[in-house]
């Protein structure tokens, strides 16, 4: 019945938004919306509260567009910006209204990358710092939730619920045997041995290098997982490891006896904790609290102004040409935002963030050309998320010092081309063609056959050369000779931790630090303040948001094993739709990383 109602309010919605759209148009409907924002009554935190932090969250660096949207309705408000949530919980360290922290993990596990749970790790110790208490709990425990909530102070596991720390793993999914079914022809131009985008369009299994690369970062990964987790539970990485290799799933109470949890509870136990930390009655149900969210907005709106600003720019998504949409880089979008910051005469210096894969290889180009005009008039300072990879790097290059996590994935210095043809499936059904030239190439981007061995050595030229330039321009920038970098680019992605050993980085730190950094670099002492750039969406977008909202089926909590794996084909074959290079070159992170 329940699921009835949410499909029939969410056509209702939907309908009397359009009457609402079509009778009185776009002025009385942007009216209405701004009203609701206007009329909506402004959070309050009451005194001895309980800050919320639930780990299903996704922390990204910026919120999206759909997110915003979400803001009227009941959408997906599970969404927050790392930036804000880091500040929140710093600023709850301060704060005499909020007596402790609530890790819940009960509402599902998020996807967020172990370098922005890295930095919300940070605010969580200096929370602690404070002497406030963090109190963590979950039905059942995850590597990347337990990242977080092993830092608590007591670990509650619910009695019928487990750990399941078994270690990390990427699994990698390959198209070829489909592709050969189906009777499309793929041909591969690239360079750098540990290029592995290609992979999944060529081969059936992982090949030795790309298997040792993977080894290596999952490998640094799953070390900073053993320090870190270790020395919160006063048990040292070989114990830790020795746990996860023998036994991998933990029962209520081989937790309990592992000191992996302290205490067994449900969630009305729970409760009652933080009623005794509030001070509330006993009988009372529930809890005086307030979210991570919430309380960040108010955090916000509590900040001091100055003259003085830091402009961060948020790169994020795969690189392509042109405007691009709301997920992802487009080179004219990210040009455009980078010249307005460069004329800004508020702005004295720029961070960019990045968390991208990488992308288009022209358009990379572009991006880091207007990095480097920026470069030229203030301090331009870059800051690695999740992964910088490709592409993602490329643009770095334009930055006068790098920040990474150490467990950012960055590198993959390489570049590719997929040359995909249908001549077989073609054949196969009665299609065929034929062709009229005033010159031999005149067909080479031809899809309807494979390429000629004389194309492809033309094609392979135009690869080598954008690689040359990439290993140039890595160090010109990175102060590195060019064998060196040569050396260490083909292709091979690296953890931050590596990255800044070979010199592809500086400094380990995360968005604070170059934040804080950049400050320093343009002299502004202790007068400044942070300006989050970011273009406000039209109102077409906003719109259009606003309806995919209502007609989105609800989101659920926990996703099975089947819808899981029917996503990651479906963010694979994205991939695909990212492609659009005009001369079909890639700067592109080697594989899918999905790390479980």
């Amino acid at each position: 019945m329940q699921f009835l109602k949410q499909i029939f309010a969410s056509l209702l919605g939907t309908f009397l938004a359009f009457v609402l759209f079509s009778i009185f148009g776009v002025s009385i409907f942007t009216a209405i919306l701004l009203a609701a924002l206007v009329e909506e009554e402004a959070p309050r935190l009451k005194d001895k509260s309980i800050l919320t932090f639930d780990l299903s969250a996704e922390i990204q660096d910026t919120v999206p567009i759909a997110s915003f949207a979400a803001s009227f309705t009941e959408g997906d408000g599970n969404i927050l910006s790392l930036r804000h949530a880091v500040k929140a919980i710093e600023a709850a360290a301060k704060d005499d209204r909020i007596v402790a922290l609530f890790l819940d993990g009960s509402g599902g596990e998020g996807s967020s990358g172990y370098a922005n749970l890295q930095a919300l790790r940070r605010a969580l110790e200096k929370f602690q710092e404070a002497d406030k208490k963090i109190i963590a709990y979950d039905v059942d425990w995850t590597e990347r939730k337990y990242y977080l909530g092993s830092i608590a102070d007591e670990i509650l596991l619910n009695p019928m619920g487990e750990m399941e720390l078994n270690g990390l793993g990427s699994q990698q999914l390959f198209f070829t045997g489909a592709l050969e079914k189906f009777g499309i022809g793929v041909q591969i131009v690239r360079v750098g041995k540990y290029k592995s985008a290609v992979e999944p369009y060529t081969q059936k299994q992982l090949s030795s290098e790309n298997r040792e690369q993977l080894e290596n970062l999952l490998g640094d990964l799953w070390g900073n997982f053993l320090q870190v987790v270790g020395k919160s539970r006063e048990i040292s990485p070989q114990q830790l490891q020795n746990l996860v290799s023998t036994r991998g799933v933990f029962l209520p109470q081989e937790a309990i006896a592992t000191g992996l949890a302290d205490e067994l509870a449900y969630f009305d136990e729970v409760e009652a904790k933080f009623r005794e930390l509030t001070q509330q009655s006993k009988k009372k149900q529930g809890f005086r609290q307030i979210d991570l969210g919430t309380y960040a907005e108010i955090t916000r709106q509590e900040s001091l102004s100055s003259a003085n600003k830091v402009g961060v720019l948020y790169a994020r998504g795969t690189i392509v040409y042109g405007e691009g949409d709301r997920e992802q880089m487009g080179s004219d979008r990210l040009v455009r935002q980078l010249r307005e910051l460069r004329d800004d005469d508020e702005i004295k210096t720029v961070v960019l963030r990045i968390d991208s894969p990488g992308g288009s290889a022209l358009a990379s180009e572009l991006i880091l050309r207007e990095l480097q005009l920026l470069q030229k008039k203030k301090p331009t300072i870059v800051s690695m998320g999740n992964v910088a990879a490709s592409g993602g790097y490329w643009i770095a290059m334009g930055a006068d010092r790098i920040f990474a996590e150490l467990t950012t994935v960055t590198g993959s210095i390489g570049v590719f081309s997929i040359l995909p043809n249908i001549e077989k499936i073609a054949a196969e059904n009665g299609l065929t063609w034929d062709v009229v030239k005033t010159a031999p190439f005149a067909d080479i981007s031809s899809i309807s056959r494979p390429k000629t061995e004389q194309e492809l050595k033309i094609i392979q030229g135009g690869v080598d050369r954008i690689y040359d330039l990439f290993l140039d321009k890595v160090a010109k920038s990175r102060y590195l000779p060019r064998e060196t970098v040569a050396a260490i680019a083909q292709g091979r992605v690296w953890s931050g931790l590596d990255a800044k050993k070979l010199g592809l980085v500086d400094e380990l730190g995360g968005l604070d630090a170059a934040i804080a950094y950049a400050a320093k670099k343009a002299d502004l002492g202790e007068d400044w303040q942070v300006e989050e750039y970011r273009e406000e969406p039209t109102f077409n977008e906003l719109l259009g948001s606003l309806f995919s909202l209502a007609i989105a089926p609800q989101k659920t909590q926990q996703k099975t094993p089947l819808i899981r794996e029917w996503q990651n084909l479906q963010k694979e074959l994205n991939i695909l739709q990212n492609l659009n290079d005009p001369k079909n070159i890639y700067t592109l992170f080697p594989f899918s990383l999905n790390i479980d």
